[in-house]
């Protein structure tokens, strides 16, 4: 399946493994990779520019084909060493950088020279066309059913996508809501060009997290997420657990006088605990709606192959009755 993803990355499939936390490390992007999609280590989950230099030669001892890294530009106390992660990214030859977050236009001349493509998450059509106009190669767009961040307009991918495809002259992928080969025809429908995975990713055998966290997206239904932080305009969409119940009632507590402190116990740094060490009630953690649709934890490979033999029969049989008819 050629399209113009593909043709940007280089890569056998429409399938993009998107950047998330303490999940995107070295294994998990190359099972992407090995297995024709587009991998991406989190840069952010590596504390500094020298062990993203090291997970990225890791990553390329495990595969020969194309990988991405994803850098998150947040606002933050301490600020990451950015042009340190930048440096890193170029001196280890990737050739692909997912940017999420706030605007990547100061980095952007210095990825282009050394030829890396730049795909931008972005959860509206207005922030798609700022990425088109400052000289992304892409975007990933990502609808309100996504884990993690999707942004404060509420627009879910059956409206967001066909506005964007309206909208955006260069490539986009659909985000959010993704888990097999129905979404990838329904996302080429709507005018993406491919689709980006988290949480299915998550429920894999190479990802490099706790068993219990596979095992609670595997027992979740479309039901079990909840919006987090939404009063301090930071809106996350999380799985649910005694943490994000906590935190929820902080918020009706404190209504609009709420603030990070308030809540930090159940957010600040529990990533590692909960990814590695199965701490499941600890705090928030990312997840998507799509938790609904996952029912099984296959490799990687096993699951990529699935998505494109169910997206081919679906446009080579059933759709192809209807066209018939």
């Amino acid at each position: 399946m050629k399209t113009r993803i593909t043709e940007l990355f280089g890569i056998e499939h429409p399938i993009i493994q998107g950047g998330m936390h303490y999940v995107g490390f070295a294994e998990m992007a190359a099972a992407v990779s090995n297995a024709g999609g587009l991998g991406l280590i989190t840069g952010l989950t590596q504390r500094s520019a020298a062990d993203l230099a090291k997970e990225i030669a890791r990553c390329r001892e495990m595969t020969d084909k194309p990988f991405g890294v994803n850098l998150t530009f947040l606002p933050s106390v301490n600020t990451p060493d950015y042009p340190g992660y930048i440096k890193a990214i170029i001196d280890g030859g990737v050739k692909a950088v997912e940017t999420a977050g706030n605007n990547p236009q100061k980095y952007l001349p210095a990825l282009k020279e050394a030829g890396i493509k730049v795909i931008h998450k972005c959860t509206s059509v207005r922030h798609a066309l700022k990425a088109e106009a400052i000289g992304c190669d892409a975007v990933s767009v990502d609808g309100f059913e996504c884990g993690g961040h999707p942004g404060e307009d509420d627009v879910p991918n059956f409206i967001l996508l066909p506005r964007a495809a309206e909208e955006l002259k260069i490539p986009f992928v659909a985000s959010g809501g993704m888990a097999d080969g129905r979404s990838l025809v329904a996302a080429l429908a709507l005018g993406a060009d491919g689709m980006n995975m988290g949480t299915r990713f998550i429920a894999t055998k190479e990802a490099p997290v706790h068993q219990n966290v596979k095992d609670a997206i595997v027992a979740a239904s479309e039901l079990d997420t909840r919006l987090v932080m939404r009063p301090l305009r930071n809106t996350e969409r999380v799985l649910k657990n005694a943490a994000v119940e906590r935190l929820l009632e902080k918020e009706r507590e404190l209504g609009s006088a709420i603030t990070f402190n308030d809540i930090a116990a159940e957010v600040a740094g529990v990533y590692p605990r909960i990814m590695k060490e199965g701490e499941m009630d600890l705090g928030a953690w990312s997840c998507g709606m799509v938790a609904g649709l996952i029912k099984d934890v296959p490799t990687v490979k096993e699951l990529i192959d699935r998505i494109m033999a169910e997206a081919e029969a679906i446009i080579g049989q059933r759709l192809a009755k209807f066209a018939a008819a």
